[in-house]
């Protein structure tokens, strides 16, 4: 950050957290960013409460993942409930998106880490999960250790072997390969979303689509903790927090108008169903309007 901070600030790029950047690493860069400027402000999110964070951050790219997903299905007159599904990842993302698909009535059997998965056909007790990552930040192996009938396999990448209606990737990039891809079709599943950014490979992408499974690209499914990390900018600049009521309310109306503006993206343009073109459609006509709007082009 003492050399970061020339480059960042709330009117230009903002960094967030991701993948081994939480909120005590985003709190030392913030800590460095104030004393360089001399300036408390919204430059960076996923800040920890006590000093600028938003309520509903840690959570919000998982739940905003279950939101997005639950309106496409409820489009198909259907729901998470009494689904079968897999989460691949044990951070932020999976492990609230665990939790939220859990709320909504389905029942997540299988989650990972970057050794191995842990599997129970019962389902999964996130309370568990959420002790041994956020809390003793060990293995998810000794998830088995604690809950008898759970069984852990050595090996990350085999997790999509696990039959399911729903796949929910929230691990990394292109953890999704076209072997995964169409191992998870041929056992089953009936829709992929997307926490992680760019989950699939352009083939296994490609593969969803052309298989005519409901699949959510993560340029759209994703977005909440964008849009949390929105509202945290804002309550700092209005210095008004929300309450995790109010975030929640936002983020559920963000995640359908998301879903709403990309399905009819696509819909306009002859591809109903095709998420990937609708998303790509909506987001390059909206900055289009906007750059020409301004004389930009």
């Amino acid at each position: 950050m003492t050399e970061l901070y020339r480059h960042v600030g709330q009117f230009t790029d903002g960094p967030a957290g991701d993948i081994g950047v939480g909120a005590r690493e985003i709190g030392y860069l913030f800590g460095q960013h104030k004393r360089i400027t001399n300036e408390f402000n919204g430059t960076m999110s996923g800040k920890g409460i006590p000093y600028g964070g938003s309520l509903g951050r840690k959570s919000a790219t998982g739940y905003g993942l279950c939101y997005f997903t639950a309106n496409a299905l409820s489009a198909k007159s259907d729901s998470f409930a009494g689904k079968t599904v897999v989460v691949s990842g044990s951070g932020n993302v999976a492990i609230y998106a665990c939790e939220k698909a859990q709320e909504m009535g389905a029942r997540v059997v299988a989650m990972s880490d970057s050794c191995g998965y842990i599997y129970d056909e019962k389902g999964l007790d996130i309370e568990i999960i959420k002790t041994l990552k956020e809390v003793k930040r060990c293995r998810l192996s000794e998830y088995a250790q604690a809950v008898p009938g759970s069984v852990y396999t050595e090996g990350c990448c085999n997790i999509w072997s696990v039959p399911c209606d729903i796949a929910l990737p929230c691990a990394t990039q292109n953890e999704i390969d076209i072997k995964a891809a169409q191992l998870l079709v041929k056992n089953g599943c009936k829709c992929v979303a997307e926490g992680s950014n760019m989950s699939s490979t352009a083939e296994a992408a490609y593969y969803f689509i052309e298989s005519g499974i409901l699949y959510a690209p993560s340029k759209a499914a994703n977005a909440g903790g964008v849009a949390v990390s929105w509202m945290e900018m804002s309550q700092n600049s209005t210095r008004l927090p929300l309450t995790e009521e109010e975030i929640d309310a936002k983020l559920r109306k963000i995640m359908k108008d998301i879903y709403e503006n990309v399905s009819s993206a696509a819909k306009e343009f002859g591809l109903e169903g095709n998420f990937v073109a609708g998303a790509n459609i909506a987001s390059f006509l909206k900055i289009a309007e906007a750059m020409m709007a301004q004389g930009c082009c």
